[in-house]
Parts: C-alpha cells; structure tokens; sequence
C-alpha cells in the first residue's frame, strides 16, 4: 500500500494562552502558507506529490516552530522562509533531508 501523497508535511500552528512557548509564536503561520504557496508555484502539490497542511498541537512546542515531514517522519525546526525553501528543495523535490535543521538525528 503505497501513501496518497509522496509527502506529506504538517506545520505546528498551535497558540497557547498560558505563556508556555508555542509555534504560533514563531511565525509557524506565515512559514505554512509560505510553503504551500511555493510548492503550487513549483508545480509539485497534489495527489501523488507534496500536501503542505496545518496541524493543532504536535506536542513539540519547546523545539518550535516546528513541521513534520510524512511519511519518513522527519521533524524540523525552521526560522524563515530561507529555511523552507531549503526544506522544499532539498527534501521535497531532491530527497534529500536538510540535516542542519532535524530535529531527531
């Protein structure tokens, strides 16, 4: 049984209230829709390729932001769009994980 999407990502947006660090707090929002704008520009969303989605809390919040790629299940942290770029490239179109911001090593 192959997945419906070659990669699936999942962008932490969760905002907290109680002063407990959270994504929502590290411009996760913006980074998503930054990710998913540049995955339709290079033509590589879609059934078969690249999924960019929201996700409620992953419970990772203290690494924050953070985003998680499925199904190799590989966690990053990022800081801007230079950096989700890297992730886009390297990653989702080369293959290639982009060590340097991976979480679990």
């Amino acid at each position: 049984m192959s997945s419906f999407y070659q990669h699936h990502v999942f962008f932490c947006l969760n905002q907290r209230d109680d002063g407990r660090a959270c994504c929502a707090d590290h411009n996760a929002q913006a980074m998503q829709e930054y990710a998913k704008k540049r995955c339709k520009a290079l033509g590589i969303n879609g059934e078969g390729r690249v999924r960019i989605n929201k996700a409620g809390c992953l419970d990772r919040c203290e690494l924050g932001p953070v985003l998680v790629v499925y199904p190799e299940a590989v966690w990053y942290t990022f800081v801007d769009e230079h950096d989700i770029d890297e992730i886009i490239d390297s990653h989702l179109v080369g293959g290639k994980p982009v060590e340097r911001l991976m979480i679990d090593r």
